[in-house]
């Protein structure tokens, strides 16, 4: 059964869509409505998505499955270790992926969500 939108996920899906690109603004309007259908076991914090498409307008994304954000990340020292990735499936949020590309510096939502945050 799916779970209410986690604080790390919705915290990360409104610092990866840009608030002022249409597009992300439109997948934005989708993120009260998400569910976590289910989670990466890795410990990733990958999330995959339920939306009742039926209740909301499609971002105009396509019809297919598009990387609807890519945004890479960078640590306090300035070194790249991975990105998220927001995915959608025919204009509604399908799911958002932590990627990691480093064997030294650990990539999950966590770090992610703290990388992510503007600098004070």
């Amino acid at each position: 059964m799916p779970e209410s939108l986690p604080e790390d996920v919705a915290d990360v899906l409104g610092l990866v869509l840009n608030p002022d690109e249409p597009i992300h603004v439109a997948l934005r309007r989708q993120v009260p409505r998400l569910r976590v259908r289910s989670r990466c076991r890795c410990g990733c914090g990958t999330a995959y998505f339920d939306l009742d498409a039926d209740a909301l307008e499609p971002a105009p994304t396509g019809p297919g499955t598009v990387v609807a954000a890519d945004v890479q990340l960078f640590t306090e020292t300035g070194e790249c270790p991975g990105e998220v990735l927001v995915f959608a499936q025919g204009g509604y949020l399908s799911w958002l992926e932590v990627c990691s590309w480093s064997d030294d510096v650990e990539v999950n939502l966590s770090a992610a969500r703290r990388w992510l945050q503007p600098s004070s």
